[in-house]
């Protein structure tokens, strides 16, 4: 029995130490740091894998065969449109074309005899001298003659554009690789070797792989939300290979209107200015491209985001008699350090970002705000 009564006054200073412990946590809030939450339309952005390609390839061939004399370009340097780039012996193609300057001449020569044979017969003919037959047969010979005059120019026209073809010029302006033929090297015309490389990287294409999901969530948003995309900001940035973030935007061009039925995507071309040229053809880069405007949500910071026994996003707010309330959140994403929350905050709400440990759901509380909040 001494024992028992022990045991009972034992409990029972344990039970009023309790209530008077949760008493004084009633009678004494706890202090925590909050913060004053905004809603703003906030942009979601998707990242997408990419790969970069030249405005422009041009692929240089010659279009005469001969012996190269001579390279007139820089390896790795730029050229302008129509600078020459190679010279190809040209002693074959003026001997053509001297050959053919003298057919023209040839072809005007019987040109004036056969017109003056012709006006002759066509005399005689009024004289009664000359037969019908005969003035057909020089007027058949004098358009035969014109006809000859005209392959002869023709020819001598061929001969010229073969002459300048000895000389290989540059058919778009940008940046030539390194040269594929050396001097005293054989090329014949059309070859399938190019003789240089020349790319045009002042802009660049970035083609990106949109999954089928991707697509779909654009094509929604297109049928739900048009006024909403109407402020979607159409610029597009990209992060390089080694993490750093490109210092140009893009702008979307064109989207393939299919998806590949092997890879399941489709694909998105962005085109951006490249002016220092450090973005080159065939680099892998990740595209951050806008999809979707939410309206009215709110970013949360990071902070004062926790999660429940089920995983679910929940926040601890601070009502208007100063009590601690729990929130279910529904969360879109992140932006810098903050959540993107749809449902479960509002504008005004103030969250509890600081002291979290020590406060549970009802308990009273003396929120301060964040200074840099």
């Amino acid at each position: 029995m001494f024992r028992l009564s022990h045991l009972l006054i034992f409990s029972l200073a344990v039970l009023l130490s309790g209530v008077t412990s949760v008493a004084r946590a009633q009678s004494n809030p706890v202090p925590v740091t909050v913060v004053t939450l905004n809603a703003e339309d906030v942009t979601l952005f998707s990242e997408l894998p990419g790969r970069v390609a030249a405005l422009g390839v041009a692929e240089v061939r010659p279009q005469v065969s001969g012996i190269v004399i001579e390279r007139l370009f820089q390896e790795g340097g730029t050229v302008k449109e129509g600078d020459a780039m190679y010279r190809i012996d040209d002693a074959v193609y003026e001997a053509r074309v001297q050959q053919s300057t003298a057919s023209v001449a040839q072809a005007e020569a019987r040109l004036t005899a056969a017109e003056k044979e012709e006006k002759r017969v066509a005399e005689l003919l009024v004289r009664n001298v000359a037969s019908q037959q005969a003035v057909d047969s020089a007027v058949a010979e004098r358009d035969a003659a014109q006809a000859a005059l005209l392959v002869a120019k023709a020819q001598l026209q061929a001969a010229k554009i073969d002459l300048e073809h000895t000389v290989i010029r540059a058919p778009l302006s940008g940046r030539v690789g390194r040269a594929l033929a050396t001097q005293g090297a054989l090329v014949t015309a059309q070859q399938a070797e190019p003789l240089a490389v020349i790319r045009q990287i002042d802009k660049v294409y970035v083609d990106v792989a949109v999954s089928t999901q991707d697509v779909l969530r654009f094509n929604r948003a297109i049928a739900t939300q048009p006024a909403a995309l109407q402020s979607l900001d159409p610029t597009v940035t990209v992060t390089l290979a080694d993490g750093s973030t490109f210092d140009q935007t893009g702008t979307v061009l064109a989207a393939e209107p299919q998806v590949d039925p092997q890879t399941g995507v489709s694909v998105l071309r962005i085109e951006f200015p490249n002016p220092k040229q450090i973005v080159l053809p065939g680099m892998y880069v990740t595209a951050h491209l806008p999809f979707e405007v939410l309206q009215g949500a709110v970013l949360a910071p990071q902070q004062g985001v926790g999660r429940n026994r089920r995983g679910q996003p929940t926040a601890m707010v601070v009502d208007a008699n100063d009590t601690v309330a729990e929130r279910l959140l529904t969360v879109r994403g992140t932006q810098g350090n903050k959540w993107i929350v749809t449902d479960g905050l509002k504008a005004g709400d103030r969250l509890i970002v600081s002291g979290l440990q020590k406060i549970a759901v009802g308990v009273q509380v003396a929120p301060t705000e964040e200074p840099d909040a």
